[in-house]
């Protein structure tokens, strides 16, 4: 993909005459990425690339995608991308492109409260990693991502479902911040973890190509 991207990337005219023309061409390249980090969300959420079943949980790949699309294009790439992850989200809970079972369960029980929880803490998580970039590193940016995405997923999970039968049985009296930790456990770890190295090495490659700027020249 970073190859790709680099193929359609044309090459920036450094004098200052042309520097009008560099922004646009600057701009497109950060929408060409953008297209690309989209049709990998799709291409990873409908395949075993995206995702790692675990019983009721999927370990999901999908918040790098999301997280490297805020890197290039800051809170607006993040939401975009975050809403492409939700889409996916949604399509998964209907049973389109393969199946989520806590997804078609909750969405079995109250479809708005579904696509609610599908689609606002992926689009939240993009919208927030834009503005977490501008004071921290591509790695801080990439656990965010991940940390972000479950702290959000869970407190809507929690907020709109937390009275329901299903959930009530999940939880089964337990103290509500050790059920979060028991349901998401090793999974959150390991998102988190490939979130880090793998946002922060693809955020990296592009800082030294030049295809989006350190946090202090975006100040300057």
């Amino acid at each position: 993909i970073l190859f790709s991207y680099c193929i359609v990337s044309p090459t920036e005219n450094n004098n200052k005459k042309g520097k009008l023309n560099m922004n646009k061409k600057f701009n497109a390249k950060q929408l060409t990425l953008l297209g690309l980090m989209t049709a990998l969300l799709l291409l990873m959420s409908f395949t075993p690339l995206g995702y790692l079943n675990i019983g009721p949980l999927a370990i999901t790949f999908n918040v790098i995608p999301v997280a490297v699309s805020a890197l290039a294009l800051g809170p607006v790439g993040g939401l975009i991308a975050g809403s492409v992850f939700g889409l996916t989200s949604f399509l998964q809970a209907i049973g389109v492109g393969g199946v989520s079972m806590l997804g078609s369960t909750l969405f079995s029980i109250n479809p708005f409260f579904s696509i609610l929880l599908c689609f606002v803490p992926r689009m939240l998580d993009g919208f927030l990693l834009g503005y977490i970039f501008r004071s921290a590193a591509c790695f801080v940016t990439g656990f965010a991502a991940a940390f972000l995405n479950t702290l959000f997923f869970m407190s809507a999970l929690i907020l709109l479902f937390g009275q329901t039968e299903y959930m009530q049985g999940l939880i089964n009296g337990q103290n509500i911040l050790l059920f979060v930790c028991a349901f998401v456990g090793v999974n959150a770890v390991f998102e988190m973890l490939s979130s880090t190295v793998i946002t922060g090495a693809v955020g990296s490659v592009l800082l030294k190509a030049g295809f989006i700027q350190t946090p202090a020249k975006k100040a300057d």
